[in-house]
């Protein structure tokens, strides 16, 4: 790092093939999606070459600052594709109906795509049977994809209480799809 520093191109690119396929893996692990992991490996590197001084030696290992500088950027990224999503009014059953209709259809084959719609009738339809406030709190987190802390700002309620809203209502979705999907 100290030659990066420096800006030697020839340790940047030892650094790079060292920990490229890392920062990658570790990105694609968290984001679940091949181009954002691979726009926030090629940011993460961007960073490094331009402010290597934001790495200190004194404070711990490099493997583990680029960790949780890859950690922290894809959070980011996360956070914000749910403003965007946000912003373009997808909420509450909308969300639901986006994030269902996303499954695959496991190729042409009919038989699968007709047991899809089942499943995907029966879903719905446990979710119907939850108290409103269980189907909300477990849309925003599942479909949503806030966590349980942003559903407890946006609704108003203690944290606690959406924890349990959630918890009761994957309880209750459990025991009403145990046979059924």
């Amino acid at each position: 790092m100290l030659a990066v520093v420096n800006r030697d191109e020839l340790a940047f690119a030892e650094l790079y093939d060292r920990y490229v396929d890392l920062v990658y893996s570790t990105s694609l692990r968290v984001l679940g999606d091949a181009q954002l992991a691979e726009d926030a490996t090629q940011d993460i590197f961007v960073r490094l070459w331009r402010r290597p001084q934001s790495f200190m030696a004194e404070r711990g290992r490099f493997v583990s600052w680029l960790m949780s500088v890859v950690r922290n950027r894809a959070v980011d990224e996360l956070r914000a594709r749910g403003r965007r999503q946000k912003r373009e009014g997808v909420v509450g059953s909308e969300v639901q109906e986006a994030a269902l209709a996303l499954l695959p259809a496991e190729g042409d084959d009919p038989v699968r795509a007709a047991q899809l719609h089942e499943d995907q009738k029966t879903v719905r339809a446990a979710l119907a049977q939850l108290p409103a406030d269980q189907r909300l709190a477990l849309e925003m987190a599942y479909f949503g994809g806030y966590t349980q802390q942003e559903i407890a700002l946006h609704l108003g309620e203690p944290l606690g209480t959406i924890k349990t809203r959630i918890r009761l209502g994957m309880q209750k979705l459990r025991r009403a799809l145990e046979d059924r999907v």
